[in-house]
């Protein structure tokens, strides 16, 4: 298979894990060239990579030989950057949120489709061994039929640790914008869309004051739930609740649990690609781990984008896709929505369970 030339755009903290990924698991792209607004940042990375080149986003795009862009910005930047690859004929996959609104994803997706190319979206955890082990556990009926699903995200927030955490509580921050595209794609795809949602969120503390070096001491004015309960029902008949907090000291609650006819399935983190996969069987009183059946249980990010090369190549659907990422945009505004509004939300968007992953992929080998 020919590698697709990729070029990467921020090169900030979550950088370094697809820079890693892509130059070096993945046998189907080849990083060729970075960009960052901090030309620092981007000759660092160069360092690193040999064979990757510093550019400015303008160089990146009217480069005819890079056909992927891989949209690493603040979420600020997603539709932009991402709109501007869509413009000049590159498929595009940026990390979560797809965009801030749901307008600019309607406009970005419509935009793709006119050019002809691809936009794919983060996260692509749930292509990783944990999710996908689940996934074909439930597909074959293991736990019944599924009737219900809980997920839960509670932390303390992230500004006593991250190097620039204010983006984190302004828009397109905030735990459900954060971290919830881990728990919503992992439940999208293992139980399919959603059709109607309710929720209350509020922002608990008006201000964080930042802990981590070089900022400590600043204040963030907090301008994002930082607190949301949601309730979900899903098109097959499915029923779940979601929290998502940065507004929680410590938590015991389990990440992910499907609740099915025949037994329970407890996921695992689906901001991880590994394990543990338990299950509790109907008439039994044990907990079970059961093996992973599938590939990439380490840090596989850069999985998503992989997958969009193989998929260009090969004609056929990508996994982490746009429309799914559309729809779990959707699924986040409307939890806010539901709060602000007193009432229950219908979603207007919808999307196909991705495929499965095929066996026997390890290591990045397609």
């Amino acid at each position: 298979m020919q590698k697709m030339k990729v070029g990467i755009v921020g090169c900030g903290n979550i950088s370094g894990i697809y820079f890693k990924n892509l130059c070096t698991v993945f046998d189907n792209v080849e990083v060729a060239a970075c960009a960052d607004l901090d030309s620092a940042r981007a000759q660092a990375k160069v360092a690193e990579h040999p064979g990757v080149q510093a550019c400015t986003l303008e160089e990146m795009l009217a480069n005819p030989t890079i056909e992927l862009i891989v949209n690493l910005t603040t979420p600020q930047g997603h539709y932009p950057v991402a709109m501007q690859a869509v413009k000049a004929g590159k498929h595009v996959y940026s990390e979560k949120p797809l965009t801030l609104t749901r307008d600019e994803g309607n406009a970005l997706l419509e935009a793709a489709d006119k050019a002809g190319v691809l936009v794919g979206n983060a996260p692509d955890t749930f292509l990783g061994a944990g999710i996908q082990t689940c996934r074909r556990l439930i597909d074959e009926g293991l736990i019944g039929t599924p009737v219900g699903a809980q997920a839960f995200m509670l932390c303390p927030g992230h500004e006593g640790w991250h190097p620039d955490p204010e983006f984190y509580y302004k828009k397109g921050g905030g735990p459900m914008f954060d971290m919830g595209p881990y728990y919503l794609t992992a439940l999208v795809s293992l139980l399919g869309p959603v059709q109607r949602v309710t929720g209350s969120a509020r922002i608990s503390f008006p201000q964080r004051t930042i802990g981590s070096e070089k900022k400590r001491g600043q204040i963030i004015d907090v301008e994002v739930p930082t607190h949301i309960t949601g309730i979900m029902d899903f098109a097959s008949g499915a029923i779940g609740t979601i929290v998502t907090s940065f507004d929680s000291q410590g938590s015991q609650t389990p990440r992910i649990e499907i609740f099915g006819s025949a037994g329970t399935l407890s996921v695992p983190d689906p901001n991880t690609f590994g394990g543990p996969v338990k299950v509790k069987l109907k008439g039994e009183k044990e907990w079970k781990e059961l093996p992973l059946t599938c590939g990439f249980e380490k840090n596989g990010r850069g999985l998503g984008p992989s997958d969009m090369a193989a998929a260009v190549r090969d004609a056929r659907a990508h996994r982490a896709n746009g429309k799914l990422a559309y729809h779990v945009l959707d699924l986040m505004h409307a939890f806010h929505d539901a709060s602000d509004q007193g009432r229950h939300v219908m979603l207007e968007s919808t999307c196909q369970r991705p495929d499965p992953m095929p066996e026997g992929l390890f290591e990045g080998k397609w």
